[in-house]
């Protein structure tokens, strides 16, 4: 399964939380791709530490980096329109994870699953 990680899964990883990183070793052992698009190096990297910069290099290493298309996009614009509809916020940065992930056929790793549950993207959570 291809499997986007999420800015919070990402951080929580580069913070040795325990079960951050178990689930990165299940990724590798249970033979699935990992994947992260701009947003998620953006948001990271935004707060990075000068001194989590060699961890979060070593991270991205073995990750294919993504880079979705207009398509993307306009999916990231509805799934925000239709959460505000229904009196719900779905943040930029969140809807155009999910609206990655989506159009690559991968799901999203992260435990911030309520704002990705107002999409119809995949979660895997740790």
């Amino acid at each position: 399964m291809r499997i986007l990680a999420d800015s919070a899964f990402v951080i929580d990883y580069l913070r040795g939380v325990p079960a951050a990183e178990a689930r990165w070793e299940a990724v590798f052992a249970e033979g699935d791709e990992p994947i992260v698009n701009e947003i998620v190096v953006c948001e990271v990297s935004a707060g990075l530490l000068e001194r989590d910069e060699p961890r979060f290099s070593a991270f991205l290493e073995p990750v294919e980096f993504i880079q979705p298309g207009p398509d993307a996009a306009l999916l990231a614009g509805r799934w925000r329109s239709a959460a505000r509809a229904d009196g719900w916020t779905l943040g930029l940065a969140d809807a155009l994870i999910a609206a990655a992930a989506y159009t690559d056929n991968a799901a999203v790793l992260t435990r911030n699953t309520r704002d990705f549950a107002l999409t119809p993207v995949r979660l895997v959570t740790y």
